[in-house]
């Protein structure tokens, strides 16, 4: 027997929630939050705007984003004992399980962690904004015998961050480009991580658990990961030309190309990308160097000729981050990190209106 109604694989195009936080209007070619276009954000606002936007629906006054600083700023400090923790962790540990580790612990010292009311959870997600650059990056330096970097309250949220990756204070331009990154990764509809999280929340569960299963989602390859598997395929040559003799020969061997094509965007560049290629231009001018941007605009030439797509984020964050100095296996942790303002505002909306998610099967299995 089965149960059959319009069985849709990876439920493909399938309504799964109804939302006031994002849509991806393919038609339109925007990326809508909160009816605000993103790619406007990302040159008019900066990460710590759109945070605000998320959870508190509006872009931030003055006196509210300076009020929303403090707040990260104040919960910038992790709980020795989840430190320990980290620091007992294989060195095999991958950074996303190192990082879903202390995000996991951190919700035994919430001591009023089963209140799912709206201001609890507007509360708790700020407190974990504040906390994750300093989960991300340390559980990573932990796992590799690295020194603790504590944060620098004098440092702006994006600055800060950078700063405790490198453990050199970045300069303003830095800081700008690395922040701008952080803005385009932090909301975007309905994918796996998003889903994942929201799943979860239905069930009443609470906001830990919730990232904690995305950060799980988000670690699949063919989810996160992808801005990691670009730079090391940069990494393979060193000129534009041998990049593309690379693809090419990728393409040749069937092997999958990472950094392109998208579910949604399909056949048209994800508009997110061309934001990033052109941060990687200007960190090319700073440095009088454009060997990366050649190399990936020879692989952009051939992945468009060759099989019609288009670069996504991914393609482009990864020479970024590459630029300014940030070790490849951080890149999705940082994904993620940027992404827990998205997911904590869809977390809080499916607590707020809530039905839990129970689908149905289409069996195949025998009769009986």
């Amino acid at each position: 027997m089965s149960t059959k109604q319009q069985f849709v694989p990876g439920l493909d195009g399938v309504i799964a929630a109804e939302t006031a936080i994002s849509f991806l209007d393919t038609e339109q070619e925007k990326i809508i939050i909160r009816g605000h276009e993103l790619i406007d954000l990302s040159q008019n606002n900066d990460y710590i705007d759109v945070v605000h936007l998320l959870l508190d629906g509006n872009l931030p006054t003055a006196s509210e984003k300076t009020a929303l600083e403090k707040k990260l700023t104040s919960n910038y400090d992790i709980p020795d004992q989840v430190m320990q923790i980290l620091s007992l962790l294989p060195k095999q540990t991958h950074p996303m399980d190192g990082l879903r580790t202390g995000l996991s612990a951190l919700s035994g010292y919430d001591g009023d962690i089963d209140n799912r009311s709206l201001e609890a959870n507007k509360s708790r997600a700020y407190e974990l904004l504040g906390k994750l650059p300093a989960i991300t990056v340390n559980s990573f330096r932990l796992i590799h015998g690295q020194e603790v970097v504590k944060p620098d309250p004098t440092l702006s949220y994006s600055a800060n961050f950078l700063y405790m990756i490198t453990g050199e204070k970045p300069t303003a331009f830095e800081a700008e480009i690395f922040d701008r990154t952080l803005l385009l990764y932090s909301e975007h509809e309905m994918p796996n991580s998003t889903f994942t999280a929201r799943v979860i929340a239905s069930t009443n569960s609470d906001l830990y658990g919730a990232l904690t299963g995305g950060v799980a989602s988000l670690k699949g390859n063919l989810h996160g990961g992808a801005n990691e598997a670009v730079m090391y395929m940069l990494n393979e040559v060193k000129t534009a030309a041998a990049f593309e003799e690379l693809i090419q020969r990728k393409l040749a061997n069937k092997e999958k190309v990472m950094g392109f094509g998208h579910r949604v965007y399909m056949k048209k560049m994800d508009p997110r990308a061309l934001v990033l290629k052109d941060a990687l231009k200007q960190l090319c001018e700073k440095k009088g160097d454009y060997t990366l941007l050649e190399m990936c605009e020879a692989g952009e030439k051939v992945m468009r000729e060759e099989k019609g797509l288009y670069p996504n984020l991914d393609y482009y964050a990864a020479p970024v981050y590459w630029m300014l100095g940030i070790p490849i296996g951080l890149y999705t942790p940082i994904f993620f990190s940027a992404r827990t303002a998205g997911l904590a505002a869809h977390v809080i909306e499916q607590h707020n209106n809530n039905r839990i998610f129970r689908p149905r099967v289409h069996y195949i299995g025998e009769s009986y």
